[in-house]
């Protein structure tokens, strides 16, 4: 086994990993919020990248302003999903609800597709070039995927600890009557979730977008291995979605280093047997509060 090749497996799989766990953190936002599994959680990824190209290439923006509009896109959309549609649904059960979010990730695809055609883009990295040591080189985009996941991660727990708006969404999470008994806005803090989900999911895109060219479709490649992720770790809870993401991004990249045929087999193969033993996913606790 050449041992700089497989850490460069390794890095790249914790790279692809992060960017699972974000999209899982999106899942477990809004489904602590309402239950829901929102299934357009992965193409907020996608519109991101798209606007974030078009503001770089046909308008010349910085490239830090272009990467702050798709995510406020990704957001807005996010915000929208909510306030406009899903908040207006005659029935709540959840299993409609579900069903209204792959509806809109189709609406998506189709917008995409019609305002920006199917060829795939890509994002020039935020910082081009490799990081050497010894005779192993590393991409910097993939350390700027990393070190920005586990900073949103942190912010993320500062807010839901400290801000007042996170201990609305906590407190609609635990018990949406009593929180409206106490006057919190419930409506409004679960606008504010899935806003929250579409800017994380603006994240994610914005940042792989540079590593992997993304089409209209992708979205739902994204979306599929951010919900296994956040199932792995504990669906619903925010360090299980670290956690899961990271871990089915690992074993990626170490299953794509002995045989990259068999890279999604190895890593869904540990994901069906953690779901077999432990259902609840790595983390999951249905007697602790999840955020």
């Amino acid at each position: 086994m050449d041992l700089g090749i497989f850490l460069q497996f390794v890095v790249a799989g914790l790279s692809a990993g992060s960017i699972y766990a974000l999209i899982a953190l999106g899942f477990s936002v809004i489904n602590n919020a309402t239950g829901i599994v929102n299934f357009a959680q992965g193409d907020f990824a996608v519109i991101a990248a798209f606007l974030a190209y078009s503001l770089l290439v046909g308008f010349g923006w910085p490239y830090w302003l272009a990467f702050s509009a798709g995510i406020f896109l990704a957001s807005a959309v996010g915000f929208l999903l909510w306030r406009f549609i899903l908040s207006y649904a005659k029935s709540k059960e959840i299993i409609f609800l579900v069903f209204i979010t792959v509806g809109f990730s189709v609406f998506l695809h189709g917008a995409i597709k019609e305002l920006w055609g199917k060829r795939p883009i890509s994002l020039p990295p935020l910082e081009g070039g490799y990081i050497q040591l010894g005779n192993l080189n590393f991409e910097i985009q993939t350390f700027w995927i990393i070190g920005t996941t586990l900073f949103a991660f942190l912010a993320l727990h500062l807010f839901f600890k400290y801000t007042l708006w996170g201990k609305a969404i906590r407190a609609v999470a635990v018990d949406a009557q009593a929180a409206a008994l106490m006057g919190i806005p419930v409506s409004k803090a679960i606008a504010c979730s899935f806003a929250l989900a579409g800017a994380l999911g603006g994240l994610a895109g914005i940042l792989v977008a540079p590593v992997w060219p993304l089409s209209f479709e992708s979205g739902v490649y994204i979306g599929l291995k951010g919900f296994a992720a956040a199932v792995l770790g504990g669906y619903g809870n925010f360090a299980g979605a670290l956690l899961g993401g990271l871990l089915l991004g690992l074993l990626e990249g170490v299953g794509g280093y002995f045989a990259s045929a068999f890279k999604n087999v190895v890593a869904y193969s540990v994901l069906f047997l953690v779901l077999l033993f432990r259902p609840q996913g790595l983390l999951g606790n249905n007697e602790e509060e999840r955020l």
